[in-house]
């Protein structure tokens, strides 16, 4: 059985290798929306299946108390969340974590193109596993 950790590492590893090229090609310095449309160009030439903004409500005790569009869901398996900071901070990964939960995944990806060097984060719903 794969670990958990490790989960879908070879999807994640695709999409870290798309935005790899892609910072690489477009540098630091542009808005989240240009990172965005450019990972989409990237990940259909990698031939990754995803869906782009997709909505997804969020529940409270089995309510829908409003929805969020996460930047990708890829393969219906991995959240996709990317930024455009000059530096990563706990409330980006506390947010990807939340939409995780939200969204009931296991996996996620937080990217943030807005560094010198591109930075990312696999983050883990560590709740879904108990469930």
């Amino acid at each position: 059985m794969e670990s958990e950790t490790y989960k879908y590492s070879d999807l994640t590893g695709k999409i870290i290798g798309c935005a790899m090229q892609v910072h690489s090609t477009l540098g630091n310095g542009f808005q989240e929306v240009i990172y965005q449309r450019a990972l989409e160009i990237e990940m259909r030439r990698e031939g990754l299946g995803f869906t782009r903004e997709q909505e997804m409500e969020i529940s409270y005790r089995g309510f829908g108390i409003g929805t969020r569009r996460v930047d990708f869901l890829v393969e219906g398996k991995v959240c996709v969340e990317l930024k455009a900071v000059t530096k990563l901070e706990d409330v980006h990964l506390a947010q990807g974590i939340n939409y995780l939960e939200a969204f009931k995944l296991e996996v996620g990806l937080l990217i943030n193109f807005g560094s010198r060097s591109l930075e990312f984060r696999r983050l883990i719903n560590s709740k879904k596993e108990k469930s």
